[in-house]
């Protein structure tokens, strides 16, 4: 029995450089000082990189099985506000609310990436949720249960961009996986709202080009960022050259049984699917 659990606990962390990063002995010693980081860095600045998280090997798989998949990629666009939002009528013209950025890209469903599959394998991983948990400060996450959203390669080309927005969940995990020839800039600017203060001011200076308060997190292949979205203003600069920007997303919650709207499902994967 105890062999088989420990094999499971191999199969659960192989792409994640546990030397480096011991997530799955995080109750003393490094592991432990691993979770205090990261919180100290999610409660300083809103999110937390991990550089070289997943292994060299794990890297590689990882961007074969995202360029395979790419060209089943669903592509949306178009324009939308900072707010991710269709806006009242009340907001004067010029103001946050009402400005409209453009978006670009593509997005391959979960139910897209094989079973087995690396990035499949990371995802499921009992390991990596209970470390994210701990990080979070939250006694316990759950993936999500969206047959399409749960977890996702998003697939970036030459002219796509996404621009200055707030995410509408808590908290989103990333992976680094190719880089483009240049551009594709994650961009932030930390804490900029509250929950008891919108800070209108400050968000329409940086839709106007200020960079005060703005972060530039480098994008490096096989890095992990933990980023709470929903009061950090972001974007991604527009890509350019022939090498696609890909990122692995990966979705949990603090609420079991998590599913996108069919109308988020529709535009983001072009089909609706329940569970």
């Amino acid at each position: 029995m105890t062999e088989t659990k420990d094999q499971a606990m191999r199969d659960q962390t192989s792409a994640i450089d546990l030397h480096r990063y011991p997530i799955s002995a995080i109750a003393d010693g490094r592991g432990r000082e691993l979770v205090y980081e990261c919180r100290n860095d999610l409660a300083d600045r809103g999110y937390c990189e991990l550089p070289g998280f997943v292994t060299e090997r794990a890297l590689a798989q990882l961007v074969g099985e995202a360029v395979a998949a790419s060209p089943h990629a669903h592509r949306h666009s178009g324009l939308s506000t900072p707010y991710l939002e269709i806006p009242a009528d009340h907001w004067p013209e010029g103001h946050p609310r009402v400005t409209a950025g453009s978006y670009s890209l593509g997005a391959v469903a979960y139910d897209l990436i094989p079973e087995g599959s690396e990035m499949r394998r990371l995802y499921e991983s009992d390991v990596l949720l209970h470390f994210l948990a701990a990080c979070l400060g939250e006694d316990r996450l759950y993936r999500y249960a969206d047959p399409l959203g749960a977890c996702n390669f998003a697939v970036m080309c030459d002219g796509d961009e996404l621009e200055w927005h707030f995410d509408q969940t808590d908290f989103v995990v990333s992976i680094a996986l190719q880089r483009p020839l240049s551009g594709g800039d994650f961009e932030c600017v930390p804490r900029v709202r509250s929950i008891a203060d919108e800070r209108y001011d400050d968000v329409a200076a940086t839709l106007a080009g200020s960079e005060n308060g703005l972060v530039r997190v480098p994008f490096e292949p096989g890095s992990m960022l933990l980023f709470q979205g929903r009061y950090s203003m972001h974007r991604v600069s527009r890509v350019h050259g022939g090498n696609d920007r890909l990122v692995a997303l990966l979705s949990y919650d603090t609420q079991p049984g998590t599913v996108s709207s069919p109308l988020l499902q529709a535009s983001r994967y072009g089909r609706v699917a329940r569970p």
